[in-house]
């Protein structure tokens, strides 16, 4: 599941792309996010992939809070996700084939199992025959399918299509589409960032709608289908406030309301119970002293404090060594998804 709570992202530029979003994309939900060039659309989808921090609120994915989520572990997150760029971002120097098991070789499968899900994932997408193929052989549409395919080939929970059919002619549009709805009767989440309102509108999926930072249209919370709204096509129109979408008076929503609801569902805004039950034991008391420091500074190594309590110094620079190793592995992950951008 995919939750925002009062989101804002501000930029130092001092542009406000987000301000005060609340919503919630539940698992196996396919759901178009749609708004004119500057709404906010890739500022919402790098949110939710770790590439930007958010300003103020809190973002859950999957149970990860994000604002808590520190960069080395990104990659960790990603693996989750299959992401589709408008641009394809293909490796010309490589085949279909290397393409896709790129991915895999990224998150450390095996060769046999490689040489097994590529071929079955190319043939998915319709590119059985152009295995061999580089992408300057392939036509635009046959490169979107490649992307498409190496993102589904880790078997993401959730697939993130960023203008998929920008590139594409619109029978291929619809194709991709057709692809990505297959792929979601599976129980594989689906969002797709489009401008495409004719595309949105046949398809009948969830539309989410944002304008200049702000949800002004849920089908889902407005019980419409996409039919029957009126997108708003043009960045600079005008929106009388008696078309508004009645979603923005929950951005009104005032302090003691929301301060109620969080002591209705005993959670705090960090997202901890309320009621934890005393420490019984010393050592309880131990871990949970480690527990609050570590909310404070909000470290990766929790598990590796809590340890310390009970572990005795060999063991605790085993660990340590343990830990520097991961980090070195982590880095090398980080370089191979950044040369990939």
């Amino acid at each position: 599941m995919i939750e925002f709570r009062n989101v804002s992202k501000n930029y130092p530029s001092g542009t406000h792309a987000l301000n005060n979003i609340s919503l919630q994309i539940n698992n196996g939900e396919f759901v178009f996010i749609v708004g004119s060039s500057g709404a906010g659309k890739s500022t919402f989808l790098k949110l939710i992939m770790g590439e930007e921090k958010l300003s103020e609120g809190e973002i859950t994915v999957d149970g990860i809070k994000m604002s808590r989520l520190r960069k080395r572990k990104v990659p960790y997150l990603r693996r989750k996700m299959g992401i589709v760029f408008q641009d394809f971002r293909l490796i010309e120097k490589m085949t279909v084939y290397d393409n896709v098991a790129f991915a895999m070789r990224c998150v450390g499968a095996s060769g046999k199992v490689i040489r097994t899900r590529v071929p079955y994932i190319l043939k998915l997408v319709g590119l059985g025959s152009k295995i061999k193929n580089y992408p300057s052989q392939l036509s635009g549409g046959e490169q979107q399918r490649v992307s498409l395919a190496r993102a589904l080939v880790n078997n993401p929970e959730i697939i993130i299509a960023d203008e998929p059919t920008g590139n594409v002619d619109p029978e291929m549009s619809h194709e991709i589409i057709d692809l990505l709805s297959e792929i979601n009767k599976q129980g594989t989440t689906i969002i797709v960032v489009t401008h495409e309102h004719d595309l949105v509108k046949e398809f009948g999926k969830r539309v989410i709608e944002i304008h200049k930072g702000r949800i002004v249209h849920d089908t889902m919370l407005e019980e419409k289908s996409a039919e029957e709204i009126e997108l708003i096509s043009s960045y600079d129109q005008q929106i009388p406030d008696d078309e508004l979408s009645p979603l923005l008076m929950r951005d009104q929503t005032d302090d003691e309301e929301i301060q109620a609801l969080d002591e209705e569902e005993q959670i705090d805004i960090s997202g901890m119970d309320l009621h934890r039950e005393e420490p019984k034991s010393e050592e309880d008391k131990k871990v949970l002293e480690i527990d609050k420091i570590v909310e404070e500074i909000q470290t990766d190594h929790k598990e590796d404090l809590i340890h310390t309590v009970k572990l005795d110094p060999k063991k605790i620079r085993q660990l340590m060594a343990e830990q520097e190793k991961k980090i070195k592995s982590d880095a090398a992950v980080d370089s191979v998804i950044d040369s990939l951008k």
